[in-house]
């Protein structure tokens, strides 16, 4: 009777809690939709006061997350949530634009709040931005929040950094068994496409962006039999577990972004183990999330102030310790909070102007203009989108191997005293799933 009665006393809770809010004036509640573990902690109620210094007005933030790109387009595209503001990767936002369910950006709200956004706008994010819809500039509807690189995360005492240089280690024969791949259709995709198209691309036949667009059967066929011939060798398709594999040894090698494979590198060095990352030879894939103000939103004005405020060189610097992924932010304080000496010099002037030419900054989080001059951004599939699914299954198959199930088992035994224990004390990253 206890127990009913302390359930039905939370349940009065949570339905007084609900109708408080649906009272209110919604010029006063901002609803926000988030990856997880993608904001450093404090920084929400930290904008709440500064929203109430910039405006005089009071604001509530309705903080929900998410952990795959289509869950949350789903529910904007059935317009059953008013989300003022949320941060999707660039294929569903350029999904989103040509849909129609955007609305632009207009800076006037903000008065006479200082525009971060376009004060610490970086011209390479504002060129890839450019290319995510030809037609409809993307800058004037969304804006960048962090982005990175896809690669090849190797661990250095089984895998030479000439042999993870290139895309075709996932085939290797002498790796079989130890190789992650991402359960990321798109991005496995884009690497292999760009592998098995060499020839062209460097006859000038076609450039990576061409490739990027390319969803044609000839091609999908041709990815799809590549990975028939990697699969036997494959340990595992895997959206988060994989970091763990690598920092104990289970797995050799993984193609997976460089933000995850800073968090497994900094984990794996504190057991001893070494890990290293690399964007391979042949070249590769961009990707970004942003912000982003859907057609449904009943906030626009509280949604502009969050996305500039999310911009603030100081804020830009913490959500970025506390991810581990790059901020999107082009402001020099920035990059100066990156310098560490113990890194060699490379070339950042693509992104943060001339005088980045030669900086000292990890080479994983901020590619050379060497690497990023090899890598494209990837495009949204459209009506082709099942297409790509359903090769994807046919690689994977139905049926997994009981290795596989033996693998994984003795994995998450093995990690996970550990990896409880080490991220009570580390910052939290965040977990990708592009799918």
């Amino acid at each position: 009777m206890k127990r009913i009665l302390n359930l039905a006393a939370a349940f009065a809770a949570v339905l007084v809690s609900v109708l408080n809010l649906s009272a209110k004036d919604r010029t006063e509640i901002l609803k926000v939709y988030n990856w997880s573990d993608y904001i450093a902690e404090g920084v929400i109620d930290e904008f709440e006061q500064w929203y109430f210094e910039q405006t005089g007005e009071k604001i509530q933030v309705i903080y929900q997350v998410f952990d795959v790109n289509e869950a949350m387009l789903s529910k904007i595209e059935k317009g059953h949530e008013d989300y003022d503001v949320v941060c999707p990767s660039d294929y569903i936002i350029e999904r989103m634009l040509n849909n129609g369910l955007l609305i632009p950006l207009d800076f006037a709200a903000l008065g006479n709040t200082p525009n971060y956004i376009n004060d610490t706008k970086s011209p390479y994010i504002e060129k890839m931005f450019r290319q995510i819809n030809p037609e409809i500039d993307a800058n004037d509807y969304s804006v960048a929040y962090m982005w990175g690189t896809t690669g090849i995360l190797y661990n250095t005492a089984f895998v030479s950094r000439e042999e993870a240089s290139t895309w075709d280690i996932i085939r290797n024969p002498k790796f079989s068994g130890k190789v992650l791949i991402k359960d990321a259709p798109r991005d496995v995709y884009g690497s292999v496409l760009i592998y098995l198209k060499q020839n062209e691309l460097k006859s000038g036949k076609l450039t990576l962006q061409d490739l990027m667009s390319d969803s044609s059967d000839e091609s999908i066929a041709a990815v799809e039999n590549y990975l028939m011939q990697v699969k036997p060798g494959v340990m595992g398709w895997e959206a988060d577990l994989g970091k763990e594999q690598m920092t104990k040894s289970l797995a050799y090698l993984s193609l997976n972004w460089s933000g995850d494979a800073v968090w497994a590198m900094e984990e794996a060095a504190s057991v001893g183990v070494s890990l290293d990352y690399i964007v391979p030879e042949e070249g590769s894939t961009v990707w970004f999330d942003g912000w982003v103000i859907p057609k449904y939103s009943k906030n626009v004005k509280a949604a502009t102030f969050f996305i500039n405020f999310m911009c603030r060189p100081d804020i830009a610097i913490r959500n970025m310790e506390e991810t581990g992924y790059i901020a999107s932010s082009g402001a020099y304080e920035v990059l100066e909070s990156q310098i560490d000496e113990s890194f060699p010099a490379i070339d950042l002037s693509y992104f943060f102007g001339e005088e980045a030419d030669s900086v000292h900054v990890n080479p994983i989080l901020y590619p050379d203009r060497s690497v990023i001059e090899r890598c494209a951004l990837e495009h949204d599939w459209g009506e082709r989108t099942e297409a790509l699914l359903s090769m994807w299954q046919n690689v994977k198959g139905s049926r997994a191997g009981i290795a596989t199930y033996i693998v994984l088992i003795v994995a998450l035994v093995a990690v996970a005293a550990v990896v409880f224990i080490n991220r009570k004390n580390r910052r939290r990253r965040r977990s990708r799933s592009r799918r």
